[in-house]
């Protein structure tokens, strides 16, 4: 086995995101941002800190060791001002005072979870057996809002598709005077039930999972007014017409909620009448589908609705309706608002994505600079601003106020042992991004490589970016094997506009294979002698390992060996939110889900293929790779089947993904017959 550490690093890393200083917050002022952070690039105890934007000295305010836990702090909420911040950690409130430091344990009932401080400070809303429950700060009055009615039934939390696949993680909004909440009521008792159960534990009982597989029912979903006083208000759309509930808030003009059709077709952003009542603030429809974004629909301090439009090839942001961004612009997500202004990231080019802002009196400004991934948050005159980039391993993060120097925020996270060398390429005529991996040390007239597409490739991922993003690290490991690796971002993937992302309804198969073979070819045009075209390999994850085994299924003239990991394999047994978006309602379009259903192509395998499976995957089940393999077995084809115990969609442990690694070299190097 080789000794390069890259593999175990990155578990032992998390994909070096320990140590790196996350969801941070600028008060109402602006004097202070509040941040999480763990001690050390190993260390997966999250801590809270906060910042003085003065002087840049850093205050430790909540450490979870200290509280006698050995879980981090996964997320926090602050008052409006942000000079309290509640957490909970193994189930037990806590409230920290971030002016002085001190850190208070609150008194609630049952294992507390999905946990919002109100506005003004007072009281904790929080989720507890499904219930919704709000406490004093000072632990006293507790009690619950919304109890469930029937097991499966949840006040106050996202359902699977809202987290998955809308952006949206929550299920209850404090209105901002603290006296009442806007709770969404999810009831999964509708929804299809499968049983994710450990074949290596025979004595543990399955884990029963509500999955609602595309063209079945959804979670029943409604919203409601919630008052501290004891009132219950049911509110009142056309649930039948619009069942997604995809955003909501409550600001100073009321509460609001954005509702989208079965179809995706449609989208309203409705205003929450005191009794219940709603009234449409904007319609969008297309002929695919809405494409949802972070942060979106909301309200700027005047009242003016903050939403985008897609125009020809361009994704806008629009305000109060009216496009404020010019044509080539992708608008990516919303960060916020303050007052007028609205922060929010967008890409000229697809590779890089940047932090602009856009005040009606001032027009727009771009707020960041220079290659990478930006993002930021705005808050009383202070920006807090992260990026991504090939010259900032672990990402960079920097706090910007009145015009002073900037004042770092420390990262912990430890350097990669490996340093990545791509070049970026535009090829053939739909300029496919690329980026090209090479053996470290490569010179010109070196020999032929055999060659590695390195691909995600589908909708909601990118691979190639200047982000500097780990997975371009393991790209560049198995091109320091020995590989010239190509990765593609083909039609479908985010950053180039609606009509490159809608060419991909009805079809998620078809064209992403086409543009990994264009690719491919172009590159060998472009450089003779540096990829060997009788030694092409494939291999990817999720979409990526669709992707992979497509390949090898379809196209054995031009891919040689795949290896498939966590590889969707029937599109019927994916969720209805993202399959419908795609390929429409199996019922009414079973053609599309025939198209890429690599079961039935089974047969057609005449490639070496490896099939890579967590056996606690409760996102792509086990029985997406378990049918295919017997679906080859039952062809006569061989292949290869790597079950991992206990992994889920993404595995962490370190001897598995340093091992798989490895295991996935082996399997190429053989395949390919290289020595």
């Amino acid at each position: 086995m080789a000794t390069d550490s890259l593999p175990r690093q990155l578990a032992r890393t998390r994909r070096f995101t320990l140590g790196v200083p996350v969801q941070p917050e600028p008060s109402a002022d602006g004097t202070t941002v509040l941040f999480l952070r763990s001690r050390g690039g190993t260390d997966p105890l999250s801590c809270l800190w906060a910042l003085d934007a003065d002087s840049g000295t850093e205050r430790l305010i909540a450490d979870p060791a200290a509280l006698g836990s050995a879980t981090g702090i996964a997320s926090y909420s602050t008052d409006s001002v942000g000079r309290y911040a509640a957490f909970a950690l193994d189930g037990t409130l806590w409230l920290a005072d971030t002016r002085t430091a001190t850190v208070c344990p609150v008194t609630s009932s049952g294992e507390a979870e999905e946990v919002r401080l109100d506005p003004t400070g007072r009281r904790i809303a929080y989720v507890s057996g499904g219930a919704l429950r709000v406490v004093g700060v000072d632990g006293t009055d507790d009690h619950a809002l919304a109890e469930p009615e029937a097991a499966d039934v949840t006040y106050g939390l996202a359902e699977y598709v809202a987290v998955g696949e809308m952006y949206r993680d929550r299920g209850h909004w404090w209105s901002p005077d603290g006296t009442a909440l806007l709770v969404a009521r999810v009831d999964d008792r509708p929804v299809t039930r499968w049983f994710l159960a450990d074949p290596t534990d025979p004595q543990q009982p399955p884990r029963a999972i509500r999955y609602p597989l595309a063209g079945t029912a959804n979670a029943d979903v409604s919203l409601w007014l919630l008052g501290l006083d004891g009132r219950r208000t049911e509110v009142r759309w056309d649930r039948a017409a619009f069942e997604y509930v995809t955003a909501a808030g409550w600001d100073g003009y009321g509460p609001y909620a954005a509702v989208q059709s079965r179809d995706q077709r449609t989208v309203r952003t409705l205003a929450v009448e005191p009794d219940g009542a709603t009234r449409v603030l904007a319609e969008r429809d297309d002929p695919h589908w809405i494409e949802l974004l972070p942060g979106l629909p909301v309200r700027t301090e005047g009242g003016a609705l903050v939403d985008t439009a897609d125009d020809g090839d361009t994704r806008h942001l629009t305000v109060d309706g009216k496009p404020v961004t010019p044509a080539g612009l992708q608008l990516r997500a919303v960060l916020g608002t303050e007052g007028e202004r609205v922060l929010f990231t967008a890409s000229e080019e697809p590779t890089e994505t940047h932090v602009w802002a856009y005040e009606p009196a001032a027009g727009l400004r771009q707020l960041s600079s220079g290659p990478g991934l930006h993002a930021g948050a705005l808050r009383g005159g202070t920006l807090v601003l992260t990026t991504q980039a090939e010259s900032y391993p672990g990402g960079r993060t920097v706090v910007l106020r009145d015009g002073r120097p900037a004042l770092p925020l420390v990262s912990h996270a430890e350097p990669p042992v490996r340093t990545t060398r791509p070049e970026f390429l535009r090829l053939g005529p739909r300029e496919l991004r690329t980026a090209l991996y090479l053996p470290t040390g490569h010179q010109p007239g070196d020999g032929p490589l055999p060659v590695l597409l390195d691909p995600y490739g589908g909708p909601a991922m990118q691979r190639v970016t200047t982000g500097g993003l780990w997975f371009g690290l393991v790209s560049q490991w198995f091109a320091d094997q020995g590989f010239a690796v190509l990765v593609v971002d083909g039609r479908g993937t985010p950053g180039r506009g609606p009509l490159w992302d809608k060419t991909i309804w009805g079809d998620k198969a078809g064209p992403a294979l086409e543009d990994q073979i264009e690719a491919l070819h172009e590159a060998a045009r472009r450089q003779p002698g540096l990829l060997d075209l009788d030694r092409v390999a494939i291999r990817g994850w999720s979409y990526g390992g669709f992707l992979a085994a497509l390949a090898v299924l379809r196209r054995p003239d031009v891919f040689h060996a795949a290896s498939a990991g966590a590889a969707p394999t029937d599109h019927r047994m994916y969720d209805t939110h993202w399959q419908e978006r795609f390929l429409g309602h199996p019922d009414e379009h079973p053609e599309h889900y025939d198209s890429c259903d690599l079961i039935t192509e089974a047969p057609k395998l005449s490639r070496p293929l490896l099939l890579v499976q967590g056996l606690a995957d409760d996102n792509v089940f086990p029985v997406h790779t378990l049918r295919l393999s017997s679906a080859l077995l039952a062809a006569g084809r061989t292949h290869e089947v790597l079950p991992l115990r206990g992994a889920g969609h993404r595995p962490n442990d370190e001897a598995v993904v340093e091992n798989l690694l490895h295991h996935e070299l082996d399997f190429l190097r053989r395949s390919l017959d290289l020595s």
